[in-house]
């Protein structure tokens, strides 16, 4: 399940760049950036647990 953790890798790294613009400079559905960190965390857990790795 590599493509899990690389998947949430890249989604929890945008997930953290839009919430950083988001607290900078105020844009609609600034709300996803959270949507998707919290996502992008999970499916890091999931893809390392399914290759063996304890988090």
């Amino acid at each position: 399940m590599q493509t899990a953790a690389i998947t949430g890798a890249l989604l929890t790294a945008a997930g953290l760049g839009g919430y950083v613009v988001g607290v900078l400079v105020p844009y609609p559905g600034r709300s996803l950036s959270l949507t998707a960190l919290m996502f992008g965390l999970a499916l890091v857990t999931i893809g390392l647990a399914a290759g063996g790795v304890e988090p």
